[in-house]
This record gives C-alpha cells, structure tokens and sequence, in this order.
C-alpha cells in the first residue's frame, strides 16, 4: 500500500490563498505516492472521450459497472434510507439512461487524497453539451477509495454513457497547512470505497 506522503509545497506567497497543482505535480503524486493508480500519464482522446493527465488536473474515466435509477415499485428517493432495488445493476461498455433520470457509476482510478489537498471535480464539456451532468462532491484531505460519480440525464432523450473513457476532471487545491482532522483522522463513512457506493447515513 502506498503511503500517503504530503507533497513538496509550492511556493504560495500569501498564506491566504490555495495553489492548484500541475501536471509536473499530479505526475510525481501519482507514481511515486499512488495517488492515482491506474494513471495515464498523457491526454488520450483518439476516438474516444479524453482522458488522463491535463495541463492543471486529471480527466478520470468511467468504469463499466452502473446503477440505473428505476422507480418501479414509486417509492420515495429518501438519503436518510435509500432503497438499493431503485437501482437495476448493469455491466456494459455502453450505458443507457432513460429520459429525466439518472444513474451511478464509478472511476476505473483509484485515488488516495494527500492531507493537504482538496480535490474538485467537473464534468466533461462532451457530455454536459448533450444535456448530461456528472456530479461529485469533493474529495476531502486524507480520503481513498474509487469515486462514486452520478450522470445525469436532463434531456427527454435516452442518454449513453461510455465506459473506460473520460467522465469528469479532477483539479487538485493544495492548502496553506495540512487540516487539523483529516477524513482520514475522522473515519468518514465513504473512506476506501471500491465499486460504485449508495448513500450512507
């Protein structure tokens, strides 16, 4: 296992502010501290929608693995107590979604978040041109685990997703000083999360 080592800082200048990290940076976290693993060390983008290492971020890929929301039985979309049968699972290279909804899936990467970091992410111009939304929250200091990703379909069209080609980029903010609590220190409940993750209480 990797060890999450803090990054040599970049100079900042002033306390106040937070850096976002380049490529140079994101490469040597990446192989000598796993902090993506796999990691693709170059933009690929022929015939596909792109991936891999960008001038200021990284552009994660879908893995094949999804949760298609159904509302078969009408039940209520609770966070408190979600319903896993809401979800039909598939494996496929090709994901559809239904018109106005949505589906979950995760990043074929693995991240492990140094302590100092926050790391953002948004969606894929691609997909947002064709109506088609890709939402995450952010990957908070110390936290691992593959990252749940959720497409949504705002068109009244069927929408495909593709899988092990880009979805989102991430963007990697380094603070003035590691955090006092990490997610790690505090034990969130997505820490180390492997496959894609329903909502937990």
């Amino acid at each position: 296992m990797f060890g999450l080592a803090l990054a040599p800082r970049p100079p900042i200048g002033n306390h106040s502010r937070m850096a976002i990290l380049s490529d140079k940076w994101i490469r040597t976290q990446a192989l000598e501290h796993g902090m993506i693993e796999p990691f693709v060390e170059a933009q690929r983008r022929d015939g596909v929608i792109s991936y891999g290492l960008s001038s200021y971020g990284y552009d994660a890929r879908v893995a094949p693995e999804f949760k298609i929301f159904t509302n078969v039985d009408s039940s209520v979309v609770d966070p408190k107590q979600f319903d896993p049968k809401s979800f039909v699972d598939r494996e496929t290279d090709v994901c559809i979604i239904p018109p106005n909804s949505f589906a979950l899936a995760r990043t074929v990467e693995y991240f492990r978040v140094p302590e100092d970091v926050l790391v953002i992410c948004l969606g894929k111009s691609t997909y947002a041109r064709c109506g088609i939304i890709v939402n995450v929250t952010p990957l908070e200091p110390g936290w691992e685990g593959h990252v749940t990703l959720e497409f949504s379909n705002t068109t009244p069209l069927p929408a495909k997703i593709y899988a092990n080609e880009g979805a989102c980029q991430f963007l990697f903010l380094q603070g003035n000083e590691r955090c006092e609590t990490s997610y790690k220190d505090r034990a969130g409940k997505y820490m180390g999360q492997r496959g894609v993750t329903l909502p937990r209480l």
